[in-house]
């Protein structure tokens, strides 16, 4: 029962140890610990201040990010457009060709049609003044002594010949 009613000689010898671990830890302990602990704290408050900053350079980033991306979805679109501007060019230089191509195979063919045209005039213009020579010599070799006679030979070779 003497440690819940100590002599006034133990608490005075419990008091002055008290003093002296009290007054050491002041002395030596209690500024090393302050200074950690506010060096933690200025850290922390560092580390914040650091985040904030991260957080509103993330933030302008992701801003920067989008305008790349609107900016870059802008020149895909005009790259697209582009391209379907020249393809469509293309076609058409193209098809313009391809008309005049045909429009000349078109005009070389009637002119060969108009040539072969007369070509095959002339040859049968040949042919029928062969064939009126022909005959021409036919009727003169003959002696053709009356009108009846003559009329009845050229008849007869009228019926005789035929055109080609």
């Amino acid at each position: 029962m003497q440690l819940l009613t100590p002599d006034l000689g133990l608490f005075f010898w419990n008091l002055l140890a008290f003093g002296v671990v009290f007054y050491i830890l002041k002395k030596f302990a209690w500024p090393s610990i302050l200074k950690g602990l506010k060096e933690r704290e200025d850290g922390i408050t560092e580390a914040i201040t650091t985040a904030e900053k991260v957080k509103a350079e993330m933030a302008e980033l992701k801003s920067e990010n989008e305008t790349i991306l609107a900016k870059a979805r802008e020149e895909r679109t005009l790259i697209l457009k582009e391209a379907k501007e020249h393809s469509d060019k293309m076609i058409a230089e193209a098809k313009d060709k391809a008309k005049s191509e045909f429009d000349r195979i078109v005009s070389e063919a009637q002119v060969a049609i108009q040539q072969q045209k007369n070509a095959a005039l002339t040859d049968v213009k040949n042919q029928v003044g062969a064939l009126v020579i022909e005959v021409s010599e036919k009727i003169l070799r003959r002696e053709l002594s009356n009108k009846s006679e003559q009329e009845k030979f050229i008849k007869d070779l009228t019926e005789t010949v035929k055109l080609n």
